[in-house]
């Protein structure tokens, strides 16, 4: 696991042996998971578990705010997004 980010109390991080499609996982009270390339080319909540609202919207903003840094450093892990 490699953190890739941290801003607003949040910590967002990429497995190493993770899988398509190119995603994140989100922790601060719970997780979220979002990927980074949804239906619309925008992240996408996959699930959130244990993680209150407000976290889920910060992750979400944060997520969107920074999906270019974010798939850059997917692809800096795994390679190819899609």
């Amino acid at each position: 696991m490699v953190t890739v980010l941290r801003a607003q109390g949040l910590r967002v991080v990429i497995f190493l042996n993770d899988h398509l499609p190119a995603h994140v996982h989100v922790f601060g009270d719970g997780e979220a998971k979002i990927n980074l390339l949804g239906a619309d080319g925008a992240p996408e909540l996959v699930w959130a578990d244990g993680m209150n609202r407000g976290d889920v919207r910060r992750a979400m903003r944060l997520a969107t705010e920074q999906q270019g840094v974010l798939l850059a450093r997917w692809e800096d892990i795994h390679g190819r997004t899609d």
